[in-house]
């Protein structure tokens, strides 16, 4: 089963990296690296995961990430070069449901993915087996 993971990151290196790195291993990157284009793009494409950069040049990664908790359980993980446990638990506050630090393995990054998203399908399972009753 393939999964889609929407990257929101304006560095190219970071986006194309990440998308030589999963596809190969069954994950559909998507990408928006256009500041407001990033929660449109969560509307519009509703991703299995996000990976969110907390320090783009155009825009503030904790906005970005409370703007999609307004209206989506997508899992997030952020993926930054802030090697801070004060950053790291305000990301967590602010709703990110994992967090890493640049430069990570792909093998990590690839397992935390995919536990994101096994407990996010899961979480909606037990959802719809509830509203079955």
């Amino acid at each position: 089963m393939v999964s889609s993971v929407l990257v929101l990151d304006n560095d190219v290196i970071i986006t194309e990296f990440l998308k030589a790195t999963l596809e190969p291993k069954a994950f559909e990157v998507l990408k928006a690296n256009e500041g407001e284009e990033d929660i449109e793009a969560v509307r519009r494409l509703n991703p299995d995961v996000i990976v969110l950069d907390l320090y783009p040049p155009d825009k503030d990664g904790w906005r970005v990430c409370q703007e999609i908790r307004k209206f989506s359980k997508i899992p997030i993980l952020i993926l930054s070069v802030l090697n801070n446990p004060d950053a790291i638990a305000q990301a967590l506050d602010e709703g990110a449901d994992d967090y890493l630090i640049k430069p990570v393995s792909s093998g990590v990054l690839i397992a935390h993915l995919n536990n994101l998203i096994r407990r996010a399908r899961a979480e909606q399972v037990a959802l719809n087996s509830g509203e079955d009753r």
